[in-house]
């Protein structure tokens, strides 16, 4: 039998973060003693009612069989924890959509929104699954460079009318991943709009919500008038309450758009295990102390990568917001070169920039998923590296 992937699959490229792990492993058969930088899987326990609720909930065995759809309590919670952390009133029977993870809606909306031939609009540098669904639904991507010198925001006025025309959906996200970079309300309100003169969907995917350092405000693109009308927003609880295992996130935001969604996830899956829901309603409507707590640990680990790295000379710009650092790599290597070698030769992964789009070359993607310590001897291993 020759079986043969379809046009859209053969489309796709390997996941890069397959390929730095294999190299990883191959790295620590070969006797070198791996510091992982690359997978921004939070390594924070979550908090212990989180732990508690799970447990007490997964002892109840009536609770086993298909959900179906998210539970009311938990779209209330979504609404508790939007008005409390962002200002931002929702109905939580209309404007609130259960995912199994926030990968998982960002995965099927352009699926059940875009038609082949449709044009979205997607930033580059982004997060692979923007792209990668796109293509799934085979749409036309048009990308929005992400430039150090416009603070990485999209210049809405350089999209060509004739593209803007076509597109049905744009996506954004900030804070970014991997670019870490902040927008304002100044430039939300460009993209409400830019999307009504166009009826365009806007998606934001706001999964690093809770990472926003140096007393930067946390704004939710859904606290902005309009938004509702013209895009919805994408969270998780895996970055926000160390939750990534469970999977279960949520969209929130345009009735019709979630709608649509909903419809297409009818027909795939049966929804979350009741435990997991009950778990996240518990963090969801918490009194948050745990949230500061952990920024201000990530703000530490941000901190003490940076100075460690200035030893040698590599001086990156300080990420204002994320699990994670976007630096500029030095003269004469390749994004791929670059983080390959740190492995096999100083025992330290990362993510390539290219893996994120055209314009990630010449930069890699640094996560800050270890200790303290363990990152000051990961900065040591690179400037020795360097040297």
């Amino acid at each position: 039998m020759n079986l043969v992937a379809s046009k859209k699959i053969q489309k796709l490229t390997t996941s890069i973060f397959t390929e730095v792990s294999n190299r990883k492993q191959e790295a620590i058969k070969n006797g070198m003693d791996v510091i992982d930088l690359s997978v921004g899987s939070p390594d924070f326990q979550p908090p212990s009612f989180v732990v508690d609720a799970l447990v007490k909930y997964a002892n109840d065995t009536s609770r086993y069989g298909y959900m179906l759809k998210g539970m009311p309590e938990f779209n209330e919670a979504v609404c508790y924890f939007y008005k409390e952390r962002y200002s931002v009133d929702l109905d939580p029977s209309k404007e609130v959509l259960q995912l199994m993870g926030s990968q998982d809606g960002l995965a099927h909306l352009a699926t059940a929104m875009i038609d082949p031939g449709d044009y979205v609009l997607v930033p580059d540098p982004g997060y692979p699954i923007y792209e990668a669904s796109v293509t799934l639904a085979g749409g036309i991507i048009y990308p929005m460079p992400l430039l150090q010198e416009n603070q990485y925001l999209p210049q809405l006025d350089q999209i060509p009318l004739e593209i803007a025309k076509k597109a049905r959906m744009m996506i954004i996200s900030y804070p970014g991943n991997p670019v870490t970079a902040l927008a304002d309300k100044g430039f939300f309100e460009k993209v409400i709009e830019f999307a009504k003169l166009h009826n365009i969907l806007v998606v934001h995917d706001f999964a690093y919500s809770e990472l926003i350092f140096d007393d930067h405000p946390q704004i939710s693109f859904m606290s902005i008038p309009g938004a509702k009308e013209v895009g919805i927003e994408f969270n998780s609880l895996s970055k926000t309450f160390n939750m990534a295992g469970c999977r279960i996130g949520y969209a929130i935001g345009n009735e019709q758009a979630l709608q649509i969604l909903a419809a297409l996830k009818s027909n795939i899956d049966y929804g979350i295990f009741y435990p997991i829901q009950k778990a996240a309603e518990v963090a969801l409507t918490s009194d948050f102390t745990s949230l500061n707590m952990q920024k201000r640990e990530y703000e530490k680990r941000r901190d003490t990568l940076m100075s460690g790295l200035a030893k040698s000379g590599w001086k990156v710009p300080k990420s204002p917001a994320t699990m994670f650092i976007w630096a500029q790599i030095p003269v004469g290597w390749t994004s791929r070169k670059f983080a390959f070698e740190l492995i096999e030769k100083a025992g330290v992964a990362v993510i390539p920039g290219d893996a994120f789009g055209e314009l990630g070359e010449g930069y890699v993607r640094i996560a800050l998923v270890q200790p303290t310590e363990v990152l000051a001897e990961a900065a040591e291993r690179i400037n020795k590296f360097l040297c």
